[in-house]
């Protein structure tokens, strides 16, 4: 589903040669998919540029994509109140909110990334992709009240086909934060370059899997079956539509649901396939379990989905 542009990476510039190399070392890694390497680059500038908010920035962006949500908050939390006038933190902290169904907090980060930039298109486009998750949620109970409404299932459709819109997402590259922020003179045509660039295809493919968590931690049946691909292993080779009914039961039978990812890994087979092992945590009221999965994914029609899920090591 898509509901954000992803940041995919920075524009770097450091006073020490020795630094630069360093940090531009860790922008290599990090595209390339090697963030472990990454951090610790990172890491190695932080010992003797500690408060730099270039290389803080992209140490939040390194966590964030190694599925270290907690410390990535904390990092672009930490840079919008050392530097309240830079868009780009609050930009990836609502890309972080939205990951986890917190679109009100997305919203919201968005809103104060463009007070502070008027001109900074990613957060526009951003707010729009919130906005328009908002009214799919909103449209959704309005038809668990009503379902005989219309209206309500009109809008619906028309709102799910802009989140679910196919082809490839646009990049979101932030220029690295300055340390006396000047957005005046922030350039504007490398900016808007840099957006027409193809999306991470390892970003969208993390960004499925979270989305399928917070679909099944909201008891959401529809939309955490909607991530399976027409063609889904089951297992045992079950019937789909027995699968189907099973997976909706234990979703219906609990009060609720928390479903975690730890410690994801993804491993591109090639442009169209993708390998995502993890460490899954559930908690409900009923059942409590921690245990390591791998999903299967092939993109079709622009969206990734789940060909086939494996549970243990």
């Amino acid at each position: 589903m898509r509901v954000l542009a992803t940041l995919l990476a920075v524009v770097l510039g450091v006073a020490l040669p020795a630094l630069a190399d360093d940090l531009d070392d860790a922008s290599k890694l990090l595209k390339a998919g090697q963030r472990d390497q990454a951090l610790e680059r990172v890491n190695r500038v932080l010992a003797q540029k500690s408060g730099d908010p270039k290389v803080r920035f992209l140490k939040g962006i390194i966590l964030t994509e190694q599925g270290n949500t907690k410390d990535a908050i904390e990092i672009f939390t930490k840079l919008t109140q050392d530097y309240p006038n830079l868009p780009e933190p609050y930009n990836n902290l609502a890309v972080i909110y939205a990951s986890q169904g917190q679109y009100d907090k997305a919203r919201a980060a968005l809103e104060q990334s463009i007070r502070t930039h008027p001109s900074y298109a990613t957060a526009y486009e951003n707010l729009g992709d919130v906005y328009a998750k908002l009214a799919s949620q909103a449209y959704g109970k309005a038809l668990q009240l009503d379902a005989a409404n219309t209206g309500a299932q009109n809008k619906l459709s028309l709102v799910r086909e802009l989140v679910r819109e196919p082809g490839p997402k646009p990049a979101a590259v932030a220029a690295a934060p300055a340390k006396e922020p000047a957005p005046k003179e922030a350039p504007k045509e490398p900016a808007k370059a840099a957006a027409e660039k193809p999306a991470d295809n390892t970003a969208e493919v993390m960004k499925t899997v979270d989305d399928w968590a917070q679909a099944w931690s909201k008891k959401d049946a529809d939309a955490y079956l909607g991530y399976y691909a027409k063609d889904f292993t089951t297992p045992g080779g079950e019937a789909r539509d027995a699968w189907e009914q099973g997976r909706r039961s234990r979703i219906d039978a609990p009060k609720s649901i928390a479903v975690g990812i730890e410690s994801a890994k993804v491993t591109m087979r090639n442009p169209e396939q993708a390998s995502v092992s993890f460490r899954q945590t559930y908690k409900s009221d009923k059942l409590s379990t921690k245990s390591r999965k791998t999903l299967e994914l092939v993109k079709a029609d622009g969206r990734w989905l789940i060909k086939e899920e494996k549970s243990g090591k």
